[in-house]
């Protein structure tokens, strides 16, 4: 479902309820959401107070709770609303595409009562379509700006559809374009499987309700007894043996521990261990993409290219791409743009933050500060802060002897420091490696130039 059709879903639950449409701070509340928003920028967008848009957010999340039985909240209303449209379209046809490619809001189908519901020949049906596609994408977002990583594309369809590698981590920093370039590989090679599905983990934070999703979509597809007497469902494995499926699993960082190393599992998502290693251990014909700002620790374990694990970290956009931002600001004239966008490593989010406030302050604030200032926007702040907010003690300090260091720092250096423990910086090191939060060439280390004033900043 596009942004339209799930404003319109909503703003009919709403009159149903309450006999009046979705009021224009309504509707802004529910688009923002829809399209990720903070309540704070929300609230910029249309000129209130970050409470007065909570007030109405949780008003209307009350309203569609009622409605649809089941909580709903700003986390989950895109999967709630997605899940009202794939209930009436099961209703009438389990054997259609499921989700986002079956249009209720817009275009009329015809039921399948009515005879022209289903074509009267079935000769003259696409020979070559020799299965049912099965679509499960309603928490895929919108692509939006994709800036194109061709190469990137490359090495994952490869990953997938030739060398059939059954579990892929994609990683990097926040805001350096991972669910954007998962979304643009999602849509290039959906109709390569019978299955397709995007979840995103926050809304499974156990894998029983990850699981039940996921064996309730083969059951509907299978036309399973889908009542509470009938449990005898397979194993989620047995589906992923018997079809071809890509799972994809979003915010996949949301399994793993906040205040330690990199890569541990909270304890509610241990299971996810055995899961994980199932489908790496067992042979199936699926694939599973987890996308997240780390990756559990079995996986960074596994460095043999014959294994059918695939990794891939993901780097900043190249200069080229770094000017199409720019330009979109109208910044593209300014004669340090390449010094900009290599300061901020080509970052989108953060190209387009500081871009944005650029732009606000009249274009010509660059000329104004020295060559080595850097801007830091307050969302690009609140982003880094989720990702500090992660880090263990240890890490924080790791970090701060970093950002002391205008370059790179030799390891020997680092281990001859009088605070931490020579094995403890070392895992400490490691650990930051697998956060994407530090870079390292040969044996030196160092960080951005972004998350060191930001390191600095939070010292001070």
């Amino acid at each position: 479902m596009n942004l339209k059709e799930m404003l319109n879903v909503a703003d009919r639950i709403v009159f149903e309820k309450t006999g009046q449409h979705l009021d224009d701070l309504q509707a802004a509340v529910l688009r923002g959401t829809l399209q990720r928003e903070t309540y704070k920028e929300i609230a910029k967008d249309f000129g209130c107070s970050e409470s007065r848009i909570r007030e109405i957010g949780s008003e209307l999340w009350q309203i569609l709770s009622q409605e649809l039985g089941e909580d709903v909240s700003k986390s989950n209303v895109r999967s709630a609303i997605e899940r009202l449209q794939n209930s009436n379209v099961v209703n009438f046809a389990q054997d259609v595409v499921v989700s986002g490619s079956f249009n209720i809001c817009g275009e009329a189908r015809h039921p399948p009562n009515i005879p022209n519901s289903h074509p009267p020949n079935q000769e003259t049906a696409n020979p070559k379509q020799t299965k049912t596609l099965h679509q499960d994408l309603s928490e895929m977002p919108e692509l939006g700006d994709f800036f194109d990583r061709p190469l990137e594309l490359h090495t994952l369809t490869t990953w997938i559809l030739q060398q059939h590698s059954r579990l892929i981590t994609l990683t990097g920093i926040s805001g350096i374009g991972k669910t954007t370039l998962a979304v643009q590989l999602v849509q290039q090679i959906k109709d390569e499987f019978e299955y397709a599905v995007w979840y995103t983990l926050d809304e499974f934070p156990t894998i029983e309700k990850f699981k039940s999703n996921l064996i309730q979509l083969f059951s509907h597809s299978e036309k399973q007894d889908l009542s509470p007497t009938n449990q005898k469902r397979l194993p989620l494995i047995k589906y992923l043996q018997n079809h071809r499926c890509l799972i994809v699993l979003d915010d996949a960082h949301n399994l793993l521990c906040s205040g330690e190393l990199a890569g541990k599992y909270k304890p509610e998502c241990e299971e996810y261990r055995s899961l994980f290693k199932q489908i790496e251990k067992l042979s199936h014909q699926s694939c599973l993409m987890l996308i997240g700002w780390e990756q559990p620790r079995e996986v960074t374990q596994l460095k043999n290219p014959n294994t059918p694990i695939r990794s891939l970290q993901l780097k900043g956009l190249d200069i080229a791409a770094g000017r199409e931002i720019l330009r979109d600001y109208g910044l593209e004239e300014i004669d340090n743009s390449e010094t900009l966008i290599h300061r901020y490593q080509g970052n989108p989010l953060w190209l387009k933050s500081v871009a944005n406030l650029i732009q606000d302050l009249g274009g010509g604030v660059t000329e104004l500060l020295p060559n080595d200032t850097i801007l830091l926007p307050e969302d690009v702040k609140d982003v880094l802060q989720q990702q500090f907010d992660r880090l263990s003690e240890l890490e924080k300090q790791v970090i701060s002897l970093l950002a002391k260091e205008s370059q790179p720092i030799n390891r020997a250096k680092l281990l001859e420091n009088e605070i931490i423990p020579a094995s403890d910086l070392l895992n400490a090191l490691q650990s930051l490696s697998r956060r994407c939060l530090i870079e390292q060439q040969a044996n030196f280390y160092t960080i951005s130039p972004v998350l060191r004033q930001y390191a600095i900043a939070q010292a001070v």
